[in-house]
């Protein structure tokens, strides 16, 4: 019971009972992808514990939107079955069957591991207009993609060796909450 403005008042609801489907109803309000990964955008300072370990060159290209040089990335020519994860929280971004050869220097997909998992950017640095892609989870900068990729779908997602992770098919992905 409860006394409000002299009067009492019966709280009927005080102590509901946690049940199953609420606990289910609640989970589905969660950001979640289609292929079923959490996409709920990470706090900065939980974006900040988690870079804490990285090298300079990682916060550059990662947190400050920078750049790697073309040609001496670490999976430019890894031609390993897998998934290619973002390097700060672990989202899949793209599978290893999507990677083609572009000659541009850094590795290339034609499509993403799941459209939803990507942010994309209108960036008018450097004088001219081009579509910056970023991690969904954790806004982590990932490149750009342009659409003079192959078939099927004329897209070329131009990727920062250093801001992905490579995990074999067969293994779990790390995914860091």
């Amino acid at each position: 019971m409860l006394v409000y403005a002299g009067k009492t008042v019966v709280e009927r609801h005080r102590h509901r009972r946690v049940t199953g489907a609420a606990v289910l109803a609640y989970a589905w309000r969660m950001s979640t992808s289609r292929s079923g990964f959490d996409i709920t955008p990470l706090s900065s300072d939980r974006v900040a514990a988690l870079a804490a370990d990285f090298t300079a060159e990682e916060r550059h290209v990662i947190l400050h939107q920078g750049t790697e040089r073309p040609f001496c990335g670490l999976f430019l020519d890894n031609k390993q079955p897998g998934a290619y994860a973002c390097r700060l929280c672990g989202l899949p971004l793209f599978a290893s069957d999507a990677k083609f050869e572009s000659g541009t220097g850094w590795p290339s997909f034609f499509q993403p591991f799941d459209r939803e998992h990507i942010t994309e950017i209108t960036d008018r640095s450097h004088g001219m207009a081009r579509v910056e892609i970023r991690c969904k989870r954790c806004d982590a900068h990932l490149g750009h993609v342009f659409d003079d990729g192959p078939a099927p779908t004329h897209q070329r997602y131009c990727l920062n060796s250093v801001s992905m992770r490579f995990v074999p098919a067969g293994e779990p992905l790390p995914l860091r909450s």
